[in-house]
């Protein structure tokens, strides 16, 4: 039987027609890692780590990647090779203090079949713990990088400090090279005694910190040294809230104009407008997150702006919902979109997935992660039925997968 060369070009290029599918559909193109922290006090074992692929919107458990102690809030390295976590404890080691762990992220990729074919080429998730510093704070809870990836800033709640750990090449964190302890106290006698520092992280041109203390109703600014990682006071040294207010997390604009603060004890979020040059924070109106009418207990907890500039969201707690605004980029307005059931309870924390298509709620107290649609044109959210079990859940944090 002879087969004609048109034929075998046709068969030819079906052959790799279906090769280049599948590889396709087997690519790291829109497949990410996500990374949960959790409180530790009741079920969970530590952080957890799932597979997301923004092509489906498919959430897909990985089980328990490390052991460890209230790993409250997550930061990932630049290198995308080591995850470093607060221990929201208030004593480590005796001293009065959490900690930081480091951690080495398992890059292997040998998810196979029982038949020896690749089933699917990401990495499975796993961390193994590198070392561990004192916070030299109680109860540290928000940990993010520099620009340069070189220092991690770390916030101590209960403390009322704020300090910077270098990082070594191998992953493995150092003592601190800045410290400094807020000291004060504003109106509300209940969360307010003492300072509280909640976030800290720095400015876009890295030239500045900026940490938010929700005890002293205040966002202290310090010159940043990339060089050394230290910290000193920058003039103006601070920009104030409304009394009471509690500022907790703080976004920044893409266009770096505008600053969002989210205040958890006023359930509100203040705009202000900044001035890079002099590191300076400007007051301009502040929002409510909560619907008119609505009289229960909330704290708000978590805020982002999108990708895009055009929308910001903010997590209630106690309402269970996300609220949703518009975004002025010219004036920094904000406007109310709407509010949108978390379908749990206790949203603490939210993450955008880095194509912008979905935001992901860590619901603590209903045990469970719950993913929505965002609409590109409205901001509004859709739920699409992925819901995942996972013990008291805190902080997301997702990584691309190369």
């Amino acid at each position: 039987m002879t087969i004609s060369p048109r034929l075998c070009l046709h068969w030819l290029f079906l052959l790799l027609s279906l090769v280049t599918a599948s590889a396709a559909k087997d690519s790291p193109k829109d497949k990410y890692l996500l990374f949960v922290g959790t409180y530790t006090e009741k079920e969970s074992k530590g952080i957890y780590a799932y597979r997301f692929d923004a092509a489906s919107a498919e959430l897909t458990p990985l089980g328990v990647a490390a052991e460890t102690t209230n790993p409250s809030f997550l930061a990932i390295d630049p290198s995308r090779r080591f995850l470093y976590a607060v221990n929201e404890v208030p004593k480590y080691k005796g001293g009065n203090s959490g900690a930081v762990s480091a951690f080495a992220i398992d890059r292997q990729k040998n998810d196979r079949q029982k038949n020896g074919r690749q089933k699917n080429d990401l990495p499975t998730g796993k961390l193994s713990l590198l070392n561990e510093v004192a916070s030299r704070g109680a109860d540290p809870c928000y940990i993010a990088f520099d620009r340069t990836g070189k220092y991690a800033l770390v916030a101590n709640y209960t403390g009322g400090s704020v300090a910077v750990f270098p990082v070594r090449a191998d992953g493995h964190i150092g003592d601190s090279s800045a410290f400094v302890q807020h000291l004060g106290s504003s109106v509300n006698r209940e969360r307010q005694k003492a300072p509280h520092a909640h976030w800290i992280e720095t400015t876009p041109d890295n030239r500045f910190a900026i940490a938010v203390d929700l005890g002293l109703d205040e966002l202290l600014v310090y010159r940043f040294n990339p060089e050394n990682g230290s910290l000193t006071a920058n003039d103006p040294p601070y920009a104030k809230v409304d009394p009471g207010a509690g500022p907790r997390h703080l976004a920044f604009h893409p266009n770096g104009k505008f600053v969002y603060v989210v205040n958890e004890l006023q359930s509100s979020i203040t705009t202000f407008s900044y001035d890079p040059s002099r590191g300076a924070l400007h007051a301009l109106k502040t929002v409510f997150t909560l619907p008119k009418g609505f009289s229960g207990n909330n704290d708000t907890a978590e805020i982002q702006v999108h990708p895009g500039g055009k929308f910001l969201f903010a997590s209630n707690r106690g309402h269970d919902s996300i609220a949703v605004f518009s975004i002025d980029s010219h004036t920094g307005a904000l406007t109310l979109v709407d509010h949108f059931p978390t379908q749990g309870k206790t949203p603490r924390n939210f993450d955008i997935d880095p194509t912008g298509k979905f935001l992901l709620v860590a619901n603590q107290d209903a045990n469970n992660i719950v993913v929505f649609r965002i609409d590109p044109n409205s901001g509004r959210l859709t739920p699409t039925n992925q819901t995942h079990h996972v013990p008291s859940p805190v902080c997301l944090k997702f990584m691309p997968v190369e």
